[in-house]
């Protein structure tokens, strides 16, 4: 495990512990139940805010992806609790089977997403959301059906990523809503450049970040999390039946309305894991330089990286947050 370097700004590839973290908590809810009841028992607690016309923020994968969010968990949650919601998605950087709206209308039927609609928003166009106090943008370009919508619910699998470290919330919308063309090559690739990958580590995660501010501050007050820590190769689920084996054990379900605290969350679990279990998870994070997303989405003011979890399978138990991952994880001794 690296040794957390304290100067602001750096450390993409050092994890920072608890004690060293500052500022207000957030409320974070846990679930170990990975089912269709455990999702919907743990969005209930993030819903209220999520009102008007719902747009869904989920990865529905590669054809035939292996690892993504089963599909029967996220079609019992539109019909139980948003019969009136639509999953939005963008069309890919990369040229493949979401590399057009038709190609990608083709795959979603593939992987079975075709009970509720599935609206690829960057297929009129896109439009340009403001980012605040960004470094690298002052806005980002997303599908322009991101308009459309009075509130987000990012429903990620969490699991790692070859460019990112992990994929979490933070990448969901942040590359997620970035329309395919014009949004993900700004994140992605330095103008000019041979390279469309040439962008990397703490630079990555910052432009990647700064996309993600856009969303949350474009849907400010009317937006929840939640991170799903299932299946999670190293690989993200763009890499389809490639993935690399699934060897980080299932740890549950985290929600919340703070897009830090929820990766935070996520990310400590993983730490929180034996060597052998968190080794190859931990590995992509830090050699990616991913954990940069968690202090960059701190500086930007987009949460808090302390939080209160709250463990809805032990009637609401407040777990002290410096102790949570002590408490929600010996059931993998």
């Amino acid at each position: 495990m690296a040794i957390h370097n304290p100067v602001p700004g750096t450390g993409g590839d050092c994890y920072i512990p608890w004690e060293e973290r500052s500022g207000e908590e957030s409320l974070v809810y846990f679930t170990r139940d990975l089912s269709a009841e455990g999702l919907q028992k743990i969005f209930r607690r993030i819903k209220e805010n999520l009102t008007g016309r719902v747009g869904i923020k989920l990865h529905t994968g590669e054809p035939h992806g292996p690892n993504i969010i089963p599909r029967p968990w996220v079609e019992a949650l539109v019909k139980e609790e948003l019969p009136g919601g639509t999953i939005v998605e963008t069309n890919t950087y990369y040229e493949g089977d979401r590399y057009t709206t038709e190609r990608h209308l083709e795959t979603l039927k593939v992987n079975g997403w075709t009970f509720c609609p599935v609206d690829i928003m960057d297929a009129e166009g896109t439009v340009a959301l403001p980012v605040e106090d960004g470094k690298w943008f002052s806005e980002m370009h997303m599908g322009s059906h991101i308009l459309n919508y009075d509130s987000l619910f990012v429903l990620t699998h969490f699991k790692g990523h070859t460019k990112g470290g992990f994929g979490g919330s933070d990448k969901n919308i942040g590359i997620g809503c970035a329309d395919g063309r014009i949004g993900k090559a700004m994140i992605h690739t330095t103008p000019g450049s041979e390279d469309m990958w040439d962008i990397s580590d703490e630079e990555f995660m910052e432009r990647m970040t700064e996309s993600a501010k856009a969303v949350a501050d474009h849907f400010r007050g009317h937006i929840s999390y939640v991170n799903v820590l299932r299946n999670m190769s190293v690989s993200c689920d763009c890499e389809g039946v490639a993935a690399e084996p699934v060897v980080t054990p299932n740890i549950g379900i985290l929600a919340s309305a703070d897009i830090l605290a929820v990766d935070q969350a996520s990310v400590d679990l993983v730490y929180a894991l034996k060597e052998k279990d968190r080794h190859a998870l931990v590995e992509r994070m830090e050699s990616r330089h991913g954990l940069r997303q968690l202090s960059y989405m701190k500086e930007l003011g987009m949460g808090n990286n302390k939080y209160r979890l709250i463990d809805i399978d032990n009637g609401d138990q407040a777990i002290q947050a410096k102790d949570a991952v002590k408490d929600v994880v010996p059931f993998h001794e």
